[in-house]
């Protein structure tokens, strides 16, 4: 069982596949939130089934499966419904998590969780640290422009959809600033591989507060 689990969370555009493909080349177990949101509702779940009862039928595809496509349609602008489905899945996106880092066979297991900050730290007890991939704005929209191909005004929104830089960081015990090469990005996670793993055998779980970590 890994003795530390480290909650990853960013913004959009931040680089959070960048770090967390980073961790896992130096060995450290990573859990997905988004795989774990497929697995809470896929075909046969408790958590499907659970869907279907709360919207009906029209929920799923011809294959039997969710259809995501619909649902993000039914659900865009409406907040009841949207707290709905989230109330399904969420639950069961924490727990899953939760069992695959306490499985892992790693020093230490990182948790990359997208919205972590939305959902509040508080909603994750068994996170010793929390990383966050941090971006200045300016070079976020330019990257989500870049990556998507969209327009300015649509770039804006996603951002403005999410937390605040503010919020990420205020929840954060270390922070990269993502703001350099891939090569950067990759060697302040080293830096934190190794404090990671020494904290793993020291068997220390609580941190003091926040240590930036400038590239």
């Amino acid at each position: 069982m890994s003795a530390l689990i480290i909650g990853l969370t960013g913004g959009i555009a931040s680089g959070k596949t960048a770090a967390t493909q980073a961790f896992q080349n130096r060995g450290a177990f990573v859990a997905d939130a988004d795989v774990a949101a497929r697995l809470a509702v896929a075909p046969g779940s408790t958590g499907l089934a659970e869907v279907v009862e709360a919207f009906g039928a029209g929920a799923l595809a011809d294959d039997g499966s969710l259809d995501r496509a619909a649902m993000r349609r039914r659900i865009f602008d409406d907040p009841a419904a949207r707290q709905r489905l989230e109330a399904i899945i969420h639950p069961r996106v924490r727990a899953l998590l939760q069992l695959e880092c306490e499985q892992a066979t790693s020093p230490y297991a990182v948790a990359a969780i997208p919205l972590l900050t939305e959902g509040g730290r508080a909603a994750y007890p068994w996170l010793q640290r929390v990383l966050v991939i941090d971006v200045p704005r300016e070079l976020q929209l330019a990257r989500l422009l870049a990556r998507d191909g969209i327009d300015a005004a649509l770039a804006e929104r996603m951002v403005a959809a999410q937390a605040t830089r503010e919020a990420r960081l205020a929840i954060a015990d270390d922070v990269i600033v993502n703001d350099g090469t891939l090569e950067a990005l990759d060697a302040a996670v080293g830096a934190l591989d190794v404090q990671y793993r020494g904290m793993a055998a020291a068997g220390v779980q609580a941190s003091p507060g926040r240590r930036p970590l400038d590239r």
